[in-house]
């Protein structure tokens, strides 16, 4: 929905939107944790870092539903195991490609500066190679043990991630995040592939790819109104750099809107029953009073609110279908 395709920062007079960044902190990411690690343990835990393990997670939780509803049970123990093992390399794969691509504005960046690729504790020539072969070791792991129709899609969430998002876009439009996220859906496909008999020619798979094409845009835009400085050092041309948060709130809640017409098209095409269908409105309802607060009151604190209630909305919205779907 921007017209602006090149960086141009706005500098905005809004109270409380442009905070010093803070680096991201926690058990994972903690120096004294790593340091107290045997030196082999070190080195293990900084490979396992550059995957970027928290964005994995959260592709794997959509992966497990989406099997669910393909099969209308559960599609068995060992097909989930190998699907997830498979999704697990391919993403590792993409995000650490991303890692090695991105490692010159993660250093300007406070909450990236730590990363393993940008301190060095992984050299980037192999962070390089360990992504590439985590991603072939993933496409064999599927085409193997699962099928090749989803060895081949997660295989292109992995080129679409890197060339189109990485290399292609996100240094040269605000639209990135748009565009970009379609790789972020690819898992639902992966998952609804991996079940015996079922057919991506079904509106349901895309469905779900619909919801969340469009929860991420707004989900990454309020993360982003805390980093803003950040983005805007490294020449990141984010919505919120090029036309500033006020206008980010704007889109986010333009958006939000359409990922409730995306949901009314979902309990339609899925034929929910009345507990998933109240269920689903409940919390895309929730999610509409985090915008328009917002938009009202365009702070990092709001942000944040809404930033951390899209992720709760994206699983639980996720396991509730996969539950309506079951009984």
């Amino acid at each position: 929905m921007s017209s602006v395709e090149h960086p141009s920062t706005v500098t905005e007079p809004i109270v409380d939107v442009t905070q010093t960044p803070t680096p991201t902190v926690g058990p994972l990411h903690s120096g004294t944790f790593r340091d107290r690690l045997p030196r082999r343990a070190q080195i293990a835990f900084s490979y396992f870092m550059v995957t970027k393990p928290r964005i994995i997670e959260l592709l794997l939780v959509t992966t497990v539903p989406a099997m669910v509803i393909a099969a209308e049970g559960w599609p068995g123990w060992l097909l989930v195991f190998n699907t997830l093992v498979g999704g697990a390399l391919t993403a590792g794969s993409a995000n650490t490609i991303n890692n090695v691509l991105d490692r010159d504005i993660d250093s300007v960046m406070a909450r990236t500066s730590k990363r393993p690729t940008v301190t060095q504790e992984v050299q980037p020539r192999a962070a390089m190679i360990f992504g590439v072969v985590l991603g072939i070791i993933g496409f064999a792991w599927l085409a193997l043990l699962v099928n090749l129709t989803a060895a081949l899609l997660a295989t292109s969430a992995i080129l679409f991630y890197v060339f189109a998002y990485t290399l292609g876009l996100k240094r040269r439009t605000p639209q990135a995040v748009v565009i970009g996220g379609a790789a972020g859906c690819v898992p639902v496909l992966t998952g609804w592939a991996a079940v015996p008999g079922a057919s991506l020619a079904a509106p349901e798979p895309w469905l779900l790819f619909a919801l969340i094409f469009w929860w991420t845009p707004p989900h990454f835009w309020a993360l982003a109104m805390k980093y803003r400085e950040d983005y805007a050092a490294a020449g990141v041309p984010l919505l919120n750099v090029t036309h500033g948060n006020r206008e980010a709130t704007r889109h986010i809640l333009l958006y939000s809107y359409l990922l409730l017409a995306v949901v009314l098209l979902l309990l339609a095409g899925f034929r929910a029953g009345i507990g998933y269908s109240a269920f689903a409105l409940a919390l895309t309802g929730g999610w509409l009073v985090f915008a328009h607060r917002l938009r009202r009151e365009p702070t990092v604190k709001n942000g944040m609110r809404l930033f951390h209630y899209s992720t709760s909305y994206l699983a639980l919205m996720f396991i509730g279908a996969a539950v309506d779907a079951v009984i």
